[in-house]
């Protein structure tokens, strides 16, 4: 979660406030949301709450928070995120609001950039427990596994019609860069 604060500050480098968009009935949304908030001094930026819900409550909340300038966002995940991936995405560039997201497929229909676990990978790692598993070892005796590969994807596209230049450092660390 503390990437997506150093992520948006380096492809906004003029932003000085994020909107963090969550659901805080998940909680990965409040944890995240506390992780970001731990971050956010050492990078020079003020962190808001904008909690996400229904449609109505989602285009207040980034219209209010967008009145004053150099804002960016950050979505957390949640079924409410996805629900509202088309809106949110809209609202961003309505607004003009640079914003990370938490899985790829927000910038593949227009979000700016977005870094998180590469699913390809834990699909991969989850093959060997199920062979783990085929040869007699209980599910319950094998350890959780956090991700261990994570992927940056940055649409360029968008980052000029926000009228950002992406360092070419970030561009260079990029997994994936859709023109």
């Amino acid at each position: 979660s503390a990437k997506w604060v150093e992520l948006l500050k380096e492809i906004a480098p003029e932003t000085r406030r994020v909107a963090v968009l969550r659901d805080p009935t998940q909680g990965s949304g409040t944890s995240q949301f506390a992780a970001i908030q731990a971050v956010a001094p050492s990078l020079r930026v003020e962190v808001k709450p904008v909690n996400i819900g229904d449609a109505t409550e989602i285009e207040s909340g980034v219209a209010a928070y967008a009145r004053t300038p150099n804002g960016g966002m950050i979505l957390i995940g949640s079924g409410a995120a996805v629900g509202h991936r088309d809106l949110i995405i809209t609202l961003a560039a309505r607004h003009k609001l640079p914003a990370v997201y938490y899985e790829r497929h927000f910038v593949s229909v227009g979000g700016l950039i977005s870094y998180g676990p590469d699913y390809i990978d834990q699909y991969r790692r989850a093959a060997s427990y199920i062979d783990r598993i085929l040869r007699g070892e209980k599910p319950a005796e094998l350890p959780v596994q956090a991700p261990t590969k994570y992927e940056l994807v940055i649409n360029a596209k968008t980052a000029r019609a926000l009228g950002l230049t992406v360092p070419a450092t970030l561009l260079a660390r990029a997994d994936e860069v859709i023109e």
